[in-house]
């Protein structure tokens, strides 16, 4: 089972926002309120993750609309793993995180995503930080 982190649903919920703001303040678009829903039970029950599969239908659409905004994949062109290397240095993904990314699910990926760049010991995330957001059109804060 892959998990949603709460931190995705906010940034769901922000990209949303930008694109269908409150006309007056106080009501919500159907997107926003959808993951909005998900989000306050995330707070009141202190989770971190919400299971994928478990996810109310228009609050997983919204949130994979918000998905295919984001960059699919860390590599920066740079692969370690085919020299035999367990992590790439590139990117920071396993080799089977390499071998299988086209099979993954897009919770999958974000867990992906999560885990390497709360490590940050990738070339991506330093050494090559510059040429990572240059290849997906991000500022390196962002990458």
């Amino acid at each position: 089972m892959a998990g949603i982190h709460i931190t995705d649903i906010e940034a769901a919920i922000n990209y949303w926002r930008d694109r269908e703001p409150s006309p007056d303040g106080i009501t919500l678009a159907r997107p926003v309120r959808a993951l909005a829903e998900v989000y306050a039970l995330m707070v009141y029950f202190r989770e971190q993750e919400v299971d994928e599969f478990s996810m109310p239908e228009p609050a997983m659409r919204a949130w994979l609309a918000w998905y295919e905004s984001t960059p699919d994949t860390p590599c920066i062109a740079i692969c370690s793993t085919s020299q035999g290397d367990p992590e790439c240095k590139g990117c920071g993904r396993s080799f089977d995180e390499v071998q299988l990314w086209t099979e993954m699910r897009p919770a999958q990926k974000r867990q992906t995503w999560r885990r390497i760049t709360l490590h940050g010991g990738a070339w991506r995330f330093n050494r090559y930080a510059e040429r990572a957001a240059e290849g997906q059109g991000m500022s390196s804060v962002e990458a």
